[in-house]
């Protein structure tokens, strides 16, 4: 009795070990294609035209001239498909604070 629950632990704990590193191994996929495909895309930088217009190239946080577009949430598993208004004008400053604090 002792060994078969000894035997569903251990298959509980690779279980859990297999799936973290199909989920870590998603996310990097995700993580690759977003900087090194999306960001460099027509489509971003036509989206992120129409936001720094919309901001007036101004930071929404602090005023400066905005040369940058944070992301307030993200479409995980839509890449490419977040609405405008997930999206905001920011210098770097504040986009690199804004990115310290997670």
């Amino acid at each position: 009795m002792g060994y078969a629950i000894l035997l569903v632990f251990i298959l509980a704990i690779g279980k859990w070990q297999y799936d973290r590193l199909v989920f870590d191994v998603k996310r990097k996929k995700r993580r690759d294609y977003y900087r090194n495909v999306y960001l460099k895309s027509d489509a971003w930088r036509r989206k992120r035209y129409v936001v720094l217009k919309r901001d007036d190239w101004k930071c929404v946080y602090c005023g400066a001239k905005a040369t940058q577009v944070h992301h307030k949430r993200y479409a995980r598993k839509n890449i490419g498909r977040e609405p405008i208004k997930w999206l905001v004008s920011v210098c770097k400053p504040c986009h690199e604070g804004l990115h310290a604090n997670k």
